[in-house]
């Protein structure tokens, strides 16, 4: 018999939501959720600037996420760091969930907010914001500090570009479809001024 829980089958569900700067043909903003033995990542990319060179520099970063997924947090972003810099750079938020201790893990460089809804039996739960440091993955990095937070079944991370105005973090998304919820703060919050995408993810734990 194996020493560890086998993986459940899902420890995420999310939902994603974005847009390009209208005029381009792509988007720089750029997302990827990961799941492995016993944990998940779940990461949001804004490539600098617009345009194709934002776009190869955002899907460079989900390449080499995808690639150490499992790692930590601050060890996939270095990695990235290595890997963009022969791009114009980006800005990464990025959470990783272990589910043997229910635990989060989570991490930003540049300027995509990050926030953690803990619902409440109410209907009104607690609120945890990312601490963001300056930089760019790629060019320049701060001290990578992730911090840890417990996290409990029914906890919702969200995550959004610049592109999103700040003020999305207190829409509300309890018992509302996550793809409603993604596609409904882009519509209300998005800029037209920007690309723009928000992440939302649901914790499930591990559920042998």
């Amino acid at each position: 018999m194996s020493e560890f829980p086998q993986p459940p089958v899902q420890i995420l569900d999310w939902a994603v939501s974005g847009q390009a700067l209208p005029g381009e043909s792509e988007s720089g903003d750029a997302h990827m959720v990961a799941e492995f033995a016993q944990g998940a990542l779940a990461a949001v990319v804004d490539g600098l600037g617009h345009g194709k060179e934002a776009a190869e520099a955002a899907r460079a970063a989900v390449r080499t996420m995808e690639r150490c997924a499992h790692a930590p947090v601050d060890d996939i972003i270095l990695q990235c760091h290595a890997e963009l810099r022969k791009t114009r750079g980006a800005v990464i938020s990025l959470a990783s969930f272990d589910a043997t201790t229910n635990r989060m893990s989570w991490l930003g460089v540049g300027n995509i907010e990050g926030f953690l809804f803990r619902p409440g039996r109410s209907g009104v739960g607690a609120r945890e914001s990312l601490l963001l440091r300056s930089g760019v993955v790629g060019y320049q990095l701060p001290p990578l500090r992730a911090a840890s937070l417990p996290v409990s079944s029914g906890d919702i991370l969200m995550l959004a570009t610049d592109g999103i105005f700040g003020s999305f973090g207190y829409a509300p998304l309890l018992h509302r479809p996550l793809q409603e919820a993604a596609d409904d703060i882009l519509r209300r919050y998005g800029k037209e001024t920007d690309d723009a995408m928000v992440l939302v993810a649901q914790y499930l734990g591990f559920k042998p």
